[in-house]
């Protein structure tokens, strides 16, 4: 009787619990979806002295990694600072600007990639020893940073191992001003259609983002595939028989609730300026409360520009409550009776934080411009109320809307809205690559 063995995984992320870096969702999710789905995984990410001084830690979020998974931290040592002065070397001492020049310089060095480069020799030393004492069968690099891909582009040339390049977000795409980002001819350009045309297979969260690098890069495009964010199915079942915390305006006010990191140019202002005309109009608004849950930036302190302007709104009920543990996140929405939606006006914009949005079940006021990505995933959802512009009117008047409807939810409103969202679990956006990927692996095992 021939044991068929569990292909190795080799998973790739900068930003990997205990970080909470952007994209970490997506990663741990993905690398424990392929540990369910019975492959050997193994996970190189940045050590845990990163996240703590530089980007702030949830620690709880280790705890959802699958105990199958073996972790692999890799060096890495930050352009951004060392926060032990008895590290630096004499020559930072000495001049801290000629060290940053010089270190500058260097990341550039083994990969085209500012702040990240650098990292990519130790990535490939790590890779070496996975690879020795477990032959891998597989590589999924996800970015940014992009130096994540190298480990796959290492192992191809040296074994032959396939492997995969997830794009949750995007290299030489300005996607807010739709404009390549250097030239075609740049080092980094090259690289990076180098890269794809050797991939098994490359992944981006939407299609608009995917069809750019169609575009750009159409020599491999058959391989490209859109593998949307989503949400957690664990996360779903949290909600179902949710009921109203609202019977009617006159109870109390409403909360309304925003969750997620606020970065990029986002329409803050005017939703906060929307918020507080929507106030001056309804007796229903005006007892409510409008309360941020999340990261002000992507950095450990809060970036004192947006916390600034949240702080100017106190007075009209505007409340910033800090960072939440993702083992934490379904009981945040659960204090919320409506969802603001607040994005960037981009076409390749989806936001991981709409698919959970979606899944909750709750009204969604959507602040945001309607050219962005994310109407597109909410088109055809109950309960989700648009703005026409970007505008401080447009803000206020889908406020009221919100309001009036989240003042009478019932629980199978929530259910109807929940069962609509049901294509966007995480398990039917990884199903159909997981079990390509694994005859992938049986055959180059063959």
């Amino acid at each position: 009787m021939t044991v068929q063995k569990r292909p190795h995984l080799l998973y790739v992320a900068w930003g990997f619990p205990p970080s909470r870096s952007a994209g970490v969702y997506r990663a741990l999710a993905t690398a424990n979806a392929f540990a369910r789905s019975g492959w050997d995984v193994t996970v190189l990410t940045a050590s845990r002295e990163v996240f703590e001084y530089q980007t702030d830690v949830d620690t709880e979020l280790e705890s959802l990694i699958d105990p199958a998974i073996h972790v692999v931290r890799v060096p890495f040592s930050w352009i951004r600072g060392e926060p032990d002065v008895s590290r630096w070397s004499r020559l930072r001492i000495a001049s801290n600007l000629l060290w940053t020049y010089l270190r500058a310089k260097w990341d550039l060095v083994n990969f085209p990639e500012p702040v990240y480069g650098a990292w990519a020799r130790h990535l490939i030393e790590s890779t070496n020893r996975v690879h020795r004492q477990k032959p891998v069968d597989l590589v999924i690099g996800t970015a940014n940073p992009n130096v994540d891909f190298v480990p796959g582009w290492h192992l191809h040339r040296k074994a032959g191992v396939p492997y995969v390049m997830d794009y949750r977000d995007t290299w030489h795409l300005d996607v807010y001003r739709d404009k390549r980002i250097g030239s075609l001819r740049a080092r980094s350009a090259s690289k990076e259609r180098q890269l794809l045309r050797r991939a098994a297979e490359a992944w981006f969260v939407n299609r608009p983002i995917r069809d750019w690098h169609a575009r750009e890069y159409p020599e491999a495009s058959e391989n490209y595939h859109v593998v949307a964010n989503a949400f957690d199915d664990e996360f779903a079942e949290k909600f179902a028989g949710l009921q109203p915390s609202v019977v009617g305006p006159s109870k109390r006010g409403l909360v309304f609730g925003y969750l997620g990191t606020v970065y990029g140019p986002m329409p803050l202002k005017e939703t906060l300026e929307g918020w507080r005309k929507a106030r001056q109009e309804s007796q229903l608004v005006a007892a409510s409360r409008l309360v941020f849950k999340g990261r002000l930036g992507h950095f450990a302190e809060p970036d004192p520009r947006v916390l600034a302007l949240l702080q100017e709104y106190r007075a009209d009920a505007v409340y910033y409550e800090g960072p939440v543990s993702k083992t934490e996140v379904a009981t945040a929405y659960k204090q919320f009776d409506a969802l603001l939606l607040i994005l960037g006006h981009s076409k390749y914009v989806t936001s991981g934080k709409v698919f959970e949005y979606a899944a909750t079940g709750l009204p969604i006021a959507s602040l945001h411009h309607p050219e962005t990505a994310a109407t597109d995933v909410l088109r055809g959802r109950g309960d989700w109320f648009p703005m026409n512009e970007v505008s401080v009117n447009e803000a206020c008047r889908v406020l009221l809307t919100t309001a009036e409807r989240a003042a009478t939810m019932t629980s199978e409103d929530y259910a109807k809205n929940q069962q609509w969202a049901g294509h966007l679990s995480r398990e039917r956006q990884l199903k159909l690559r997981i079990e390509h990927l694994s005859a992938l692996a049986n055959r180059v095992d063959a």
